[in-house]
């Protein structure tokens, strides 16, 4: 399957020019093809890839790791331990992160919770009279 750089952005969410940003810093597993007038060829497998790299990007990796990953994958296999580390080192932070966000929603959820009570009383206060 051959895609367009206009069908991979509508089918993973990233604009064109994102996708040019991600060739340029050597984010994607293979190098792009090019078609007849010089157009961008996509494949599954780079789809498939882009996919996982929104994931880490979504979950804050950042980009010069996300490329470090990424050229121990093209360097191909007896690296598996560096890319092993690189994923085990974020997933800590993801799990931090998550840890973080949920005391986050305690708190807002607890002050909700204050307020919806206040206005509720109010309203009733209101009724009342």
């Amino acid at each position: 399957m051959q895609l367009s750089i206009g069908q991979v952005a509508e089918r993973t969410g990233l604009s064109v020019h994102a996708l040019r940003f991600y060739e340029k810093e050597g984010i994607l597993a293979h190098q792009v093809h090019r078609g007849p007038g010089g157009r961008r060829v996509y494949t599954q497998q780079d789809i498939d890839w882009l996919r996982m790299c929104i994931m880490l990007r979504m979950s804050g990796m950042p980009v010069p790791e996300i490329r470090r990953y990424t050229e121990l994958v093209r360097e191909g296999d007896g690296n598996e331990l560096q890319r092993l580390d690189i994923l085990k080192e974020h997933q800590e932070r993801v799990r931090q992160q998550m840890v973080q966000l949920q005391e986050c929603m305690d708190l807002i959820t607890r002050k909700v919770g204050i307020y919806q009570d206040y206005v509720n009383s109010i309203a009733s206060k209101a009724v009342g009279q």
